[in-house]
């Protein structure tokens, strides 16, 4: 084991990169955050949900978070997963990109919006939000019923907000526009609260955990762009 630490190190100082940059490096990765505004009222966003799962299935790189929108309650269908949170997070979108709030929508990273469903357009806008860096470098710890948030130095200044969410849901719909369909969703959104602050220095945040199987913590800027995020690790000790 000893031999192969010299070794790796040696092969590391042989690049003339130091260690410590490259651990930093690999703590400032961080997924592109991809929010699918969804309903199970919505007869058009199946597709988009499908897409939305594609994305848990096919790229580690990408964190898809599907919120349910309370709007299309009334029209013969209650959403079990929707929520008030959601609406008013995609109210805040529209208000921004002057486009309102319509189903499917996705908005990456907190700076583009298009149709859910339009595929191409979300490789390409993820493949761009890609080339962007990272604020600060984040990671997030679950042991039981907390979570330890660490978010490092950086620049610039965000809220900090910690998302709780199931890996999938599986629901016979009996009324409204997806009557008699079964609905596949994945990564359903089920608490969204902003727990701290970050203004470029470290800081760490212990709070109890979500409502939600798994966890993970977004960056927020002032301007609504994500800048900053990461997925739970579970706490061994």
């Amino acid at each position: 084991m000893l031999s192969r630490i010299v070794a790796a190190t040696a092969a590391v100082l042989a690049l003339g990169v130091p260690a410590i940059a490259m651990e930093s490096d690999r703590a400032s990765e961080r997924p592109v955050v991809v929010e699918l505004f969804t309903s199970q009222g919505c007869s058009s966003c199946p597709p988009a949900n499908a897409y939305l799962t594609d994305l848990v299935r096919s790229r580690k790189d990408v964190l898809p978070l599907g919120f349910h929108v309370t709007y299309w309650n009334r029209l013969g269908w209650v959403d079990p997963f929707s929520f008030e949170g959601a609406t008013q997070r995609q109210a805040a979108y529209g208000s921004r990109f002057g486009d309102g709030s319509y189903t499917p929508e996705i908005v990456v990273n907190g700076k583009v919006s298009f149709v859910g469903s339009h595929r191409a357009q979300g490789e390409a806008a993820i493949d761009a939000a890609k080339r962007e860096a990272a604020s600060a470098p984040v990671t997030v710890t679950r042991k039981g019923g907390s979570v330890s948030i660490n978010v490092g130095q950086g620049s610039g200044n965000a809220r900090v907000i910690l998302v709780g969410y199931d890996a999938q849901h599986s629901t016979k719909v009996p009324r409204g526009e997806n009557s008699g369909q079964t609905l596949v969703e994945s990564n359903v959104v089920r608490s969204f609260q902003k727990v701290g602050d970050w203004a470029g220095q470290p800081v760490t945040l212990n709070v109890a955990s979500p409502a939600g199987e798994e966890i993970a913590v977004l960056l927020e800027a002032p301007d609504g762009s994500i800048v900053g995020a990461a997925r739970a690790s579970d706490s061994a000790s």
